[in-house]
């Protein structure tokens, strides 16, 4: 409560700077605040990018080491087709389910496959353990492509 020429006011504070002169301040506070916010830490510190097999790329080319069978959580009893895949950029090995009815039939050892996330932002996706990707091409074919029959894996 402040008082000017005999009439009483209230100051309209927010606890922020307020002002012709405020916007740096502001500015400067909100980008440090932006790393207590998880998701903005998580896409944005270089330890995650580190982590990452992709290393901040949406997605990356592999070669097929070995197809494998993986057993889906209960309560479901399945045997989940994935591939094992030693990506060219990094090295790094990581297992990539493989999408639709039949399709592990277009994939063999050795292949080189597009690699993409599995849409939970690095979390296994439903009942498939340890899962984070799937593949989306295979030699340089799109595996929707293959299982639709309009196009041919190439003779290699």
């Amino acid at each position: 409560v402040g008082t000017l020429r005999s009439q009483t006011f209230v100051t309209m504070t927010r606890g922020k700077p307020a002002g012709m002169n405020a916007a740096r301040k502001l500015r400067i506070t909100r980008r440090n605040q932006r790393w207590a916010q998880k998701s903005f830490n998580k896409s944005h510190s270089l330890t995650a990018m580190k982590a990452n097999p992709f290393g901040g790329a949406s997605m990356a080319k592999g070669i097929v080491l070995e197809r494998l069978g993986i057993e889906a959580k209960q309560p479901n009893s399945a045997i989940r087709k994935c591939v094992r895949v030693r990506l060219i950029k990094n090295g790094k090995k990581i297992a990539a389910f493989v999408p639709r009815d039949g399709c592990l039939n277009f994939i063999e050892e050795n292949d080189e496959v597009l690699i993409a996330g599995f849409g939970r932002s690095g979390h296994a996706v439903g009942d498939i353990p340890g899962v984070r990707f799937k593949v989306v091409k295979v030699s340089s074919v799109s595996l929707l492509a293959l299982y639709l029959e309009k196009k041919e894996k190439p003779r290699s």
